[in-house]
């Protein structure tokens, strides 16, 4: 006998429209809370924690859904920068954002990542996310909706519940540091063109795969530096490496620890040319570099962190040949 559901079992329609609804506006709300928090994963329980409060709201009296839960997200984020602060103060070696891989396939295939919805991919950079660890949670978030979803300041002051003075004169203190010249490796950059990046991150990998370390000190520049983000998890240096004959050095070292199989491929990551290093599908490492107009890289974030490569990992299961 077939059993079927009871009234109580069926989906409500009210909570079917509202998941119909939610989906229309959650790469956008990624996308906002992956730029206030630097990490996929905590964006992805962000925007899940928006969803379980939009289905228990009042729907019939929000007049403008996608305002509703921006301002939903934004505060949730606020929220939690208040306690990854000092999480990451005591966070083992270097931290680094958690890489994204923002095409649905390697560079050069068709589609499109999650963060789609965005205006720009350019300002989901790790370069750009490192210069935002330099504001405070609230120039942050006015940052952002300002220079990567185009709010004018009243809309700005509404989400934050800030007067639009006070929105602006947030907006100017925290354009003010991003621009400001520091010794973090993300103020260091002048970038070149995109074709030009390609063929740089194409020759450092080809270098790499063939163990060509002339190659290797051909592309990068003599002040270059290696970041790494291993979080105290897996083997990886805890303090930046610096000079390019360090670096170099550096490499071969890791060349003969590399577990047999390993494979490097050229994928979009946080909407730049990035490496993916994997193993059988699995991957154990993401690396984004910062390069000058001059065809120099100059510095290099890889992330070998697990608990940071679970969203690629994902993303990447996807891509053609990831297995191989």
């Amino acid at each position: 006998m077939t059993s079927h559901p009871t009234p109580d079992e069926r989906p409500r329609p009210d909570a079917e429209a509202a998941a119909r609804e939610f989906t229309v506006y959650r790469p956008r709300l990624f996308g906002l809370a992956y730029r206030m928090l630097g990490s996929a994963e905590e964006a992805e329980d962000t925007v899940q924690d928006a969803y379980l409060r939009w289905s228990g709201a009042d729907r019939a009296a929000v007049t403008h859904p996608g305002a509703w839960l921006a301002k939903v997200v934004t505060h949730l984020c606020l929220n939690r920068l208040t306690s990854a602060r000092a999480t990451r103060e005591r966070y083992t070696g270097t931290w680094l954002p958690e890489p994204v891989l923002t095409g649905a396939a390697p560079l050069g295939a068709p589609g499109a990542g999650p963060l789609e919805a965005a205006e720009r991919h350019d300002d989901v950079s790790t370069a750009l996310l490192l210069l935002l660890e330099r504001l405070t949670p609230a120039e942050r978030a006015v940052y952002v909706l300002r220079e990567a979803f185009g709010y004018p300041h009243r809309e700005i002051a509404g989400v934050l519940d800030l007067g639009e003075a006070n929105c602006r004169q947030l907006y100017g203190r925290a354009a003010r540091r991003v621009a400001e010249p520091g010794d973090d490796a993300a103020a260091r950059f002048d970038p070149p063109a995109p074709g030009r990046r390609r063929e740089l991150v194409d020759s450092f990998v080809a270098a790499a795969r063939e163990g060509d370390l002339a190659g290797l000190e051909k592309v990068l520049a003599r002040d270059v530096v290696w970041w790494s983000d291993g979080g105290g998890k897996v083997r990886s240096a805890l303090r930046p490496v610096r000079g390019r004959d360090h670096v170099v050095r550096f490499l071969a070292g890791v060349a003969r620890r590399t577990e047999e199989g390993t494979r490097l491929t050229v994928a979009e990551v946080n909407g730049e040319p990035g490496i993916v290093v994997h193993v059988a599908g699995r991957i154990v490492g993401v690396a984004t570099v910062a390069a000058r107009a001059d065809g120099s890289i100059t510095d290099v974030w890889f992330v070998t962190n697990p608990d940071k490569l679970g969203h690629a990992t994902r993303r990447f299961a996807a891509y053609p040949e990831s297995g191989g």
